[in-house]
């Protein structure tokens, strides 16, 4: 799915990943930083894929939001095991997306609802 962000300026943190080969609970991590991250205030979305490289992009209304997502306690517990247990290698990409424009082929939209434009 695609996420629907809210209109630019906001920004992007581009998380690159290589995984180790065994799960060790990284599965059941990461459905339950799913959950928490979309109660954090600023959130606005994610897009994910994974092969041998993993790449998820979380969209956030400013760059407080995004610090204050860094340093929720269990996020950065969930950051600790995944250098110790999860991560070959990973590297993050903070930008501030400033242009947007899409392509819905016949009328079909492809978005996760924004919790952002709810509230």
């Amino acid at each position: 799915m695609i996420a629907d962000t809210l209109k630019v300026p906001y920004y992007a943190v581009i998380f690159t990943s290589i995984k180790c080969d065994e799960d060790n609970g990284y599965d059941e991590m990461s459905k339950k930083m799913v959950e928490l991250v979309k109660r954090q205030d600023g959130f606005l979305g994610f897009e994910s894929a994974r092969e041998d490289v993993g790449i998820t992009v979380s969209y956030w209304r400013d760059l407080e939001s995004i610090k204050k997502w860094k340093e929720n306690l269990e996020h950065k517990q969930a950051q600790k095991i995944g250098k110790k247990k999860w991560y070959k290698s990973y590297m993050i990409r903070i930008a501030k997306v400033e242009k947007e424009y899409s392509f819905f082929k016949n009328d079909m939209v492809y978005k996760v609802p924004n919790p952002a434009k709810t509230t």
